[in-house]
């Protein structure tokens, strides 16, 4: 389904959850570009939004129409259908009428939460993603990019990574727009890759070599726990290389396709980009 690009007769009071993280400070930046006036949901703003301090959320959906919702750090770990079962519960009763919930692939877990969205009240869009282009210049990978060692528990299993501004711009339209309410977008980069071709079109975009270092699942998870990172984010890397990535999400969708009536990015464009930044160059 392509939509129109009409809005929709309001633009009232949106409020984004995870604001400074990778989708919410694109769609932030987006529905400000549309004029809709946005209430950021962080720790850091005011109002500030804790999923783990409720007693905060009627300060930040005070007269709030719609909100784009993003848990971290995933719908997968234990405790998100809890917290995002009373965030909908809690909205509903402060008369919000939109709410677009950012999901994961191939995650059961996520797919709980997204009925709870689903059988809220409010007008809803899912908007399922798989893994975003920027987790190699945002996310937990960016260092070792460049360093030129991505060291991860990675087999040969095809992943069709997506760009966080595609996620970003279909977010906005579900949030702005007519015709998006009730969908489920699943959202897909245009090719499918093994990390080893994420590797190649690094290597190209950066000009100099990056490796795909292979290292078992559990030493990698030690790793991660090693290096201090918390106890959530440590439970989420061993259940994604674990389980996500077995290959159940080796195929395209054409949810960008459908929402925005254009194709998705691709790999190759995010890493030039990024790459002309200076990001990941070795003195950096």
């Amino acid at each position: 389904m392509t939509t129109s690009q009409n809005t929709s007769p309001s633009k009232g009071l949106t409020l984004v959850l995870g604001a400074t993280g990778k989708t919410g400070r694109r769609v932030v930046a987006g529905l400000e570009a549309r004029g809709v006036p946005v209430r950021l949901g962080s720790r850091s703003a005011q109002p500030p939004f804790d999923w783990n301090r409720e007693a905060g959320w009627d300060a930040c959906l005070e007269g709030v129409e719609a909100a784009y919702i993003t848990y971290a750090p995933d719908l997968a770990v234990p405790g998100a259908t809890d917290a995002i079962q009373a965030f909908v519960d809690r909205a509903g009763r402060h008369g919000v009428e939109r709410l677009v919930l950012l999901s994961g692939r191939g995650e059961q877990e996520a797919q709980a939460c997204e009925r709870i969205v689903q059988n809220g009240g409010p007008d809803w869009t899912i908007v399922r993603a798989s893994w975003f282009h920027q987790n190699f210049s945002e996310g937990a990978f960016v260092d070792m990019v460049a360093a030129g060692r991505i060291t991860l528990p990675a087999g040969d299993t095809l992943e069709p990574f997506v760009d966080a501004d595609d996620i970003a711009d279909v977010a906005v339209a579900a949030l702005t727009e007519v015709g998006h309410a009730g969908e489920v977008y699943e959202v897909t980069g245009p090719r499918l890759m093994t990390f080893e071709d994420v590797t190649q079109d690094l290597s190209e975009a950066a000009r100099r070599e990056i490796r795909l270092v292979r290292v078992p699942h559990d030493a990698f998870v030690a790793g991660v726990r090693d290096s201090g990172a918390p106890k959530e984010v440590v439970w989420l890397m061993d259940y994604l290389f674990a389980t996500v990535l077995d290959g159940r999400n080796a195929h395209l969708t054409d949810g960008v396709q459908r929402a925005l009536g254009r194709s998705p990015k691709d790999f190759s464009t995010f890493a030039r980009e990024v790459a002309a930044t200076g990001l990941w160059s070795a003195t950096a």
